[in-house]
């Protein structure tokens, strides 16, 4: 079995979050919860939001924003099963353009 890193990737603007009204947002996290638990035999952390980021070079660390709105870590037998995991997942659905890169983590050379 392999170890994958799911990165949710959001389209939306700001102003596009504000028109999720809070039924929107309770059917997006009751179809997630229900996700999660199809997926449960494979979720190895189910992950979470993804906020106040920071970049690190040897400059220091600073404030940034980018697409990333949250994350998890699935077990599967092949990237290709990895990635089907993610293609019903509810966050594709929640805006045009939202989409889920699935990155393969194999184990660290000894």
């Amino acid at each position: 079995m392999g170890k994958f890193l799911a990165v949710l990737n959001g389209a939306a603007d700001n102003a596009d979050k504000v028109k999720l009204t809070e039924q929107q947002q309770s059917e997006f996290m009751n179809a997630w919860a229900a996700w999660a638990q199809k997926n449960e035999h494979a979720l190895i952390d189910p992950g979470a939001p993804l906020f106040r980021k920071k970049l690190v070079t040897a400059q220091g660390a600073e404030d940034f924003t980018d697409s990333k709105t949250g994350y998890a870590i699935v077990e599967a037998e092949t990237h290709e099963d990895a990635a089907r995991l993610f293609s019903d997942h509810p966050h594709i659905a929640l805006m045009p353009g939202n989409s889920i890169e699935v990155l393969e983590c194999p184990p660290v050379p000894s």
